[in-house]
């Protein structure tokens, strides 16, 4: 199962040709694609159109949704969090380190476009979808 990271939504919704808007569109359909409730806040909280946000939530609805943070991936994010810093690397938004936890956690791979999802296939074993 692929999680899909809000960075491929922006550019997906907004018509942004690139490698990973392009493998979403592959995919869509075709593999099992997840969300998760921050992903779906942050993209959705983006749309100024009524029309163009009902549309999203269709699509983002019909996808395999994960509440991404609970205890146990808290726990496990601020763990990560730290190890990174010992390591040298500052990560800079806590939502990529929950993402990125709850897919290593739960054995997914992540569809993303965010080089601040780099550290943790680097030193923690996020697994990525290479387009």
């Amino acid at each position: 199962m692929i999680l899909v990271d809000t960075s491929v939504w922006i550019d997906y919704f907004n018509g942004v040709p690139t490698r990973e808007t392009d493998a979403l569109d592959d995919l869509l359909g075709g593999q099992f694609l997840a969300t998760g409730d921050l992903i779906m806040a942050e993209v959705l909280q983006g749309f100024r159109s009524d029309k163009d946000h009902a549309m999203a939530l269709e699509l983002l609805s019909s996808l395999v949704f994960f509440e991404l943070v609970g205890r146990r991936v808290a726990l496990r994010s601020a763990q990560h969090h730290r190890a990174l810093r010992a390591k040298g690397v500052t990560v800079r938004k806590t939502i990529d380190t929950v993402i990125a936890t709850f897919c290593i956690e739960e054995g997914l791979e992540l569809l993303h476009s965010d080089r601040d999802f780099d550290p943790f296939v680097e030193h923690l074993g996020l697994r990525v979808v290479t387009v």
